[in-house]
């Protein structure tokens, strides 16, 4: 009969793998309670992407270690490696991001991007024509997010974020929102059409890797230590004796052999003392 093991350890493992699934299966659902959210004015605004994969995860780990030692980086370049090694730990990672807040102001003169009201602070920072901004220049960008944003738009990226979290909490799968993680799949391609991306990290294992996070993490971890204890275990074993040279059971009797003649000679020793 058909039957599907799931299992945390060895990593990559087929059963591991199965484990993996089903956290990219609740990502979908992610998805969908995303964009369910709650909205401003009911226009839809949001894009998301779910990547999964080692190789697709350690691309976005490696492109924030990248990112913590930039200049701009100075205050949060231990946050950046950090939550790199968090993603390398996770099963999935979930963007999202809103494709509106930086080309189409909501225009409600409401001021909360902190520019006086009627979105004069944004479209006077934006290259425009027949009143749009025009999406492809990017020129004027000298930040690592291209602002200032539509903050309406990214307040409704808070709803849709706090949904996809909500989803993951029913279901019973650890998951945490990370501007860092947004920031490197940003620069990856993912979410291309949105300036500002959120990256939500999810995983199902015995120990949540998104809390209880020591100090650098990014060099004191489990995939360190295992890396540790495998080199300590090879190195030493090629410096002793192959089992076909000497059996096991011959050389426990010489080992006792040896054991029992410093014995003796000790004893010998202590008479002539």
């Amino acid at each position: 009969m058909p039957s599907i093991h799931s299992k945390e350890f060895p990593w990559q493992s087929d059963s591991d793998k199965n484990r993996r699934d089903h956290v990219v299966e609740m990502g979908k659902l992610m998805m969908n309670a995303a964009h369910t959210a709650p909205i401003t004015g009911g226009v839809d605004h949001l894009e998301t992407e779910l990547i999964w994969g080692e190789k697709e995860l350690n691309e976005i780990a490696d492109k924030m270690d990248e990112l913590s030692y930039l200049p701009e980086s100075k205050r949060t370049d231990e946050m950046f490696r950090t939550e790199g090694q968090m993603i390398r730990e996770s099963d999935c990672v979930l963007t999202l991001g809103s494709f509106r807040a930086r080309n189409m102001p909501f225009d409600a003169n409401c001021g909360m991007c902190g520019g006086p009201p009627g979105c004069t602070f944004v479209y006077s920072r934006r290259r425009t024509g027949g009143g749009q901004i025009d999406p492809s220049d990017r020129s004027l960008c000298t930040t690592s997010i291209d602002g200032p944003l539509c903050q309406m738009y990214v307040h409704n990226l808070g709803y849709g974020v706090g949904s996809a979290l909500w989803m993951a909490k029913t279901l019973l799968v650890d998951a945490r929102p990370f501007m860092t993680v947004g920031l490197a799949a940003s620069k990856l391609g993912y979410c291309k059409n949105s300036a500002f991306v959120v990256g939500v990290a999810a995983t199902a294992t015995a120990k949540n890797p998104y809390v209880d996070v020591p100090y650098n993490y990014h060099l004191v971890n489990m995939r360190k230590i295992v890396e540790s204890v495998h080199q300590a275990f090879i190195i030493p074993r090629q410096f002793g004796v192959d089992y076909r040279l000497i059996p096991q059971k011959k050389a426990a009797k010489q080992a006792v052999a040896a054991e029992a003649a410093a014995t003796i000679g000790g004893k010998k020793g202590d008479k002539k003392g």
